[in-house]
């Protein structure tokens, strides 16, 4: 099935369909095959993407930046200095400079109404590189390993172990979308936000995919093909990192939790990793470990994601 993307937002992975999602996995995996070729084509020659950061990143600025470089393009970072939203200039006047300048803006913020303003007042495709409710360029990135270790994604039964944050939310969306069941696995007080849940029930109830909560890291973990974890207190919860220490003791990937898995388990961390903590070092250096094929595709997955908005 054909798909237009152009001149689109994606501000969640609920604004692609299942379809829109294989189509932007088929344009990264077809992109990352052949970097030279790409090179040499340059698809978003004389394209410029803005990349707006209200928090640091290593693999969204790095990604996108040389993402950019490869299709031909130009990248330009904006740190919070340059550009205080809201505060200097409002987000609106923000969003309408930048869209007679670039092609792309690309934002990286805290609160989801900040991206979801850029994306209201643009004229150009705005990009979520995070926020407080979502995380969609990692969940593109993380399908997209999935099916280049699996061959597939529908029917196959996702595990994520930890806080209910925008990562999870994205993973319960994005996997409702294309059929694969999900699981999210967290301590009593730290479950997903339940309208993300309802939304994710109801797209997975077309798709066959079915969206769970549960509170036992042993009975989420069974039978699972992919076990899956993030740092239990984000960027900007800092305060709040000794308790979620307390309240996820014994919610972490290890030899212990793998043993309820598939033995060909796929284990996953969007990274930055806190060793010991929501994964055992060992296990993240396993031959089942895709952690670093999932950084790597970051910058495939969100290239194809380009090319197919403004290519």
């Amino acid at each position: 099935m054909a798909v237009n993307l152009r001149g689109r937002n994606l501000l969640s992975i609920k604004d692609l369909s299942g379809d829109e999602i294989t189509a932007v996995l088929d344009k990264a995996a077809e992109l990352k095959a052949d970097r030279r070729r790409v090179f040499d084509e340059a698809p978003l020659a004389g394209k410029t993407l803005a990349m707006i950061f209200l928090k640091p990143s290593l693999r969204t600025r790095v990604s996108f930046e040389t993402g950019m470089t490869l299709l031909g393009g130009h990248a330009i970072y904006l740190a919070p200095t340059d550009i205080k939203l809201g505060q200097r200039e409002t987000t609106e006047d923000i969003a309408l400079v930048l869209s007679r300048y670039v092609d792309l803006i690309m934002a990286r913020v805290f609160g989801h109404d900040t991206v979801a303003d850029l994306g209201r007042h643009a004229t150009v495709p705005v990009i979520n590189g995070l926020s407080d409710l979502e995380h969609p360029c990692q969940i593109l990135a993380d399908l997209l390993t999935i099916r280049e270790r699996k061959n597939r994604l529908a029917g196959l039964k996702a595990v994520f172990i930890g806080d209910g944050n925008n990562v999870a939310h994205s993973l319960m969306l994005g996997a409702a979308r294309v059929g694969m069941h999900m699981t999210v696995v967290t301590p009593h007080g730290c479950e997903p936000q339940e309208q993300v849940l309802q939304e994710s029930r109801a797209l997975g109830a077309a798709t066959g995919a079915r969206i769970e909560v549960v509170n036992d890291p042993a009975t989420g973990a069974r039978e699972a093909d992919v076990l899956y974890t993030d740092v239990w207190a984000s960027m900007g919860q800092e305060a709040e990192a000794e308790a979620k220490k307390r309240a996820f003791s014994g919610f972490r990937i290890d030899a212990d939790l793998m043993k309820h898995a598939k033995s060909d388990a796929i284990i996953m961390h969007c990274l930055p990793a806190h060793y010991d903590e929501e994964i055992d070092y060992a296990a993240s250096r396993t031959p089942n470990s895709a952690i670093f094929d999932q950084a790597e595709n970051r910058m495939h997955a969100q290239n194809g994601l380009m090319v197919l908005l403004v290519g």
